[in-house]
């Protein structure tokens, strides 16, 4: 059995325009140990589907339809007093911005203690002999002397750091990462994500990582899930996502980042803009942005197509590939590029 399983979930906004369709019937599911990325561009549905799992929505989110399983317990509807027991003890979140994920007026080590108090059954003295452990754990020097300091008195890395101790102080088994490296400069960043890869082996524990950052996933990630408008446009491991993509937005996203091939060329970006989540297409969100679509992409949006047992694409390209080479029939006329 699956450590997390998401099926089906529909999250969206009440806005005075309307409905904001943020997350659109995604599914996947997360093994013990293991490390998911989940990629897309800004507005792609990436931190909403993990703000559904803890559910800490704002007040006009909710979720409207979908499963969430934790070891086997359905969270969707489980209520708050079932949710407190499984915020922070079972599965922790790292914010993107550490700075206002901690409070500039109490000093770090009230707050880690506050934490540990409120999950665990440790006392005080013990809460506080855990925040120290945990701050030595995370690589911060002096950690006793710390403990007494505030936010402010420490540099971006430090912070995220103090973060990332919080977020551990009570062995989470699925520990939610939502771009914890947005806001350091990249040497900072490197130092952040090896400490998070040499905590993740040391604890065991399974990570969401949540990142338009494609060189993260590369670093750290053992599956892949690619977003975009609200829905899972392309899944599979690491290898098949990078040397194999079958989504035109992931090829997309793919061609304009820089690597050691395309040193000196001009990056080739994704031309158009984002759709407007309060008017969803009937066919493929993203058609309006691909080169390659066809007219059964506006009409209709492909079903997840499997590639092979561990990768799969919802896009017409693929169906269109398989049928013309005979892999599968196509139900009525098998119209795709008319």
């Amino acid at each position: 059995m699956a450590l997390l399983e998401v099926n089906n979930l529909h999250t969206s906004f009440t806005i005075d325009a309307g409905e904001v369709l943020a997350v659109n019937g995604i599914s996947y599911f997360l093994e013990k140990g293991k490390v998911l990325g989940i990629v897309g561009e800004s507005g792609s549905g990436k931190s909403v589907s993990a703000y559904s799992i803890m559910q800490i929505l704002a007040a006009n989110g909710r979720i409207t339809d979908g499963s969430i399983k934790y070891n086997g317990q359905e969270l969707v509807g489980a209520g708050e007093s079932v949710m407190k027991t499984i915020r922070g003890n079972k599965i922790s979140i790292i914010f993107q911005d550490p700075m206002t994920s901690l409070n500039p007026t109490y000093t770090i080590g009230h707050q880690l203690m506050e934490a540990i108090l409120l999950h665990t059954n440790r006392n005080k003295k013990q809460a506080y002999e855990r925040a120290v452990e945990m701050l030595r754990l995370v690589n911060v020097n002096e950690p006793e002397k710390r403990m007494k300091q505030y936010p402010h008195e420490f540099s971006g890395g430090m912070r995220q750091r103090v973060v990332i101790a919080m977020a551990l102080a009570c062995e989470p088994d699925i520990l939610i990462a939502d771009e914890p490296t947005t806001a350091l400069d990249v040497t900072i960043q490197a130092q952040i994500l090896e400490l998070m890869k040499s905590l993740q082996k040391e604890l065991g524990m399974a990570i969401i990582m949540i990142t338009h950052d494609l060189g993260v996933v590369a670093q750290l990630c053992d599956e892949v899930v690619v977003m975009y408008a609200g829905s899972i446009c392309e899944q599979g491991t690491v290898e098949e996502i990078f040397y194999n993509p079958k989504h035109e937005y992931t090829k997309g996203l793919l061609r304009s980042i820089p690597t050691a091939d395309n040193n000196g060329q001009k990056l080739e970006p994704i031309t158009g803009t984002p759709i407007d989540l309060l008017n969803m297409p009937k066919g493929c969100p993203f058609a309006p942005r691909c080169d390659k679509a066809m007219k059964i992409c506006i009409r209709e949006c492909a079903k997840p197509f499997d590639i092979n047992e561990n990768h799969r694409a919802a896009c017409w390209m693929n169906i269109k590939e398989a049928y013309e080479n005979g892999e599968i029939e196509l139900e009525g006329e098998g119209e795709t590029n008319e």
